[in-house]
């Protein structure tokens, strides 16, 4: 030890107490804007089923449905790893996982349409729909064959349509609540946002049921989907998404880019209408920029190429599907669409993938960080977070295990957490 240093201040302590009284009006507002990332699950894809086509068996079906496609197509490990490119060491803990998965639980998140995929119908049909799949929810969380989340998206707020997708919404919630209660794993979607008006509209709708039966304010939270370019670039050329949030006062659980909408909406011709397309990447990154740190998660579009009829003309739809969704993952979006059941093989290889090639270097780099063991790349606070959320979405899709990231890193699902949400003061590390 060398000389002890003397430690001299120049200002006195009221300096302090005077500029945080300054800021504490700022220190509320960043706590109630960016309260950070909730640490629940996020789905990896979200899959849009017709108002009238949903029936009791449809998750089931549609995991039956991809099996076969896989059996048809790519019967084994080596020939699905050959037609996407995976890595040979990969091949066979992919198709395994895929295959589970696609047993097991098929659909992560399910959209019942009342929107484009169902269309204008007759007022007593679309009333009759949407009772109808009221109770077939409700059925499926009391009986165990539920996805994680399952909810409805219904008729946006524009005036042509707004009377019945308020009244759709409304006899789906009854619905739900006549049936025993709001399942925890309900979303709601609301299309074709363009104002943040429409938005507070929506707002003061759950308001008025949640106040109708008696349940606590801010219970029913909605996904905001972004469809047109006014959403992203308002008129006085300001990000309009942003305000959407802040008007959703603390119900805004996703942003879900539609990609055809928003395409057409700039002029994009119907060949080049896609998820890569220049156009979405900009307005995704807006989207992003705009729910970074409000707890709000922002999902990718869909493709429209359907992989069906002869086994090439398959294999050529799943590797789009699988680039795209590689691509979003790098990208940060975790989420995505899906439209037939032949989307699932790919989307479900694509995560794996993701995961289970970067688990090893993640997992390193994190037990190092914990250890402050150094090593060739000097990690932060923010790193360490980032590689937490990583090996967390792996575990939650299925992707990896909880034991494994254990055995490689030391860390316990509780640790991950504190890490990946991190409150300060309270970060303590323990031994799984």
């Amino acid at each position: 030890m060398g000389q002890q240093e003397k430690v001299a201040t120049s200002l006195a302590g009221t300096v302090s107490e005077e500029i945080s009284a300054s800021l504490t009006a700022v220190d509320a507002e960043l706590a109630r804007r960016y309260p950070g990332d909730p640490g629940t699950r996020q789905p990896v894809h979200t899959v849009y089923v017709p108002g009238d086509v949903f029936e009791p068996g449809t998750l089931r079906s549609w995991g039956d449905q991809a099996l076969a496609a896989l059996d048809e197509h790519a019967p084994d490990a080596a020939s699905f790893a050959a037609v996407l490119g995976i890595p040979e060491e990969l091949a066979g803990p992919v198709h395994d996982r895929v295959r589970a998965k696609l047993e097991r639980e098929p659909v992560e998140d399910l959209r019942i349409d009342f929107e484009d995929g169902y269309g204008p119908r007759p007022d007593a049909e679309e009333d009759e729909a949407a009772a109808r799949a009221a109770r077939l929810v409700s059925e499926a969380y009391a009986n165990g064959t539920a996805a994680p989340y399952m909810g409805i998206r219904m008729k946006c707020m524009e005036a042509g349509v707004r009377d019945r997708g308020i009244r759709t919404t409304d006899v789906f919630l009854t619905g739900l609540m006549a049936a025993g209660g709001l399942p925890d794993g309900l979303v709601l979607t609301l299309p074709k946002v363009t104002y943040p008006e429409q938005v507070t509209a929506f707002v003061q709708l759950l308001e008025a049921f949640e106040k109708a039966h008696g349940l606590d304010a801010g219970r029913i939270g909605f996904e905001i989907q972004i469809e047109t370019s006014q959403s992203i670039l308002a008129a006085d050329g300001t990000a309009a998404v942003a305000r959407m949030i802040d008007a959703a006062q603390g119900r805004a659980t996703g942003l879900h880019y539609g990609t055809f909408d928003y395409s057409a909406c700039v002029g994009v011709s119907a060949a080049y209408q896609a998820s890569d397309h220049p156009a979405a990447d900009h307005a995704k990154a807006v989207m992003q920029v705009a729910a970074a740190g409000t707890g709000v998660r922002v999902s990718d579009g869909s493709t429209n190429v359907l992989p069906v009829g002869p086994t090439a003309q398959v294999h050529e739809a799943w590797r789009l599907h699988h680039g795209l969704t590689r691509r979003a993952l790098a990208r940060a979006y975790y989420q995505g669409w899906d439209m037939h059941p032949g989307h699932l093989p790919t989307r479900y290889a694509a995560v794996y993938a993701f995961y289970r090639e970067g688990l090893e270097p993640a997992a390193a780099r994190l037990a190092a960080y914990v250890a402050k063991a150094g090593g060739d790349v000097m990690d932060e606070p923010a790193t360490a977070k980032a590689l937490s959320g990583y090996l967390l979405r792996g575990i939650d899709c299925g992707a990896l295990d909880t034991a494994e990231v254990a055995r490689l890193t030391g860390l316990t699902r509780a640790d991950l957490d504190a890490f990946a949400s991190p409150r300060r003061g309270d970060l303590t590390v323990t031994t799984p």
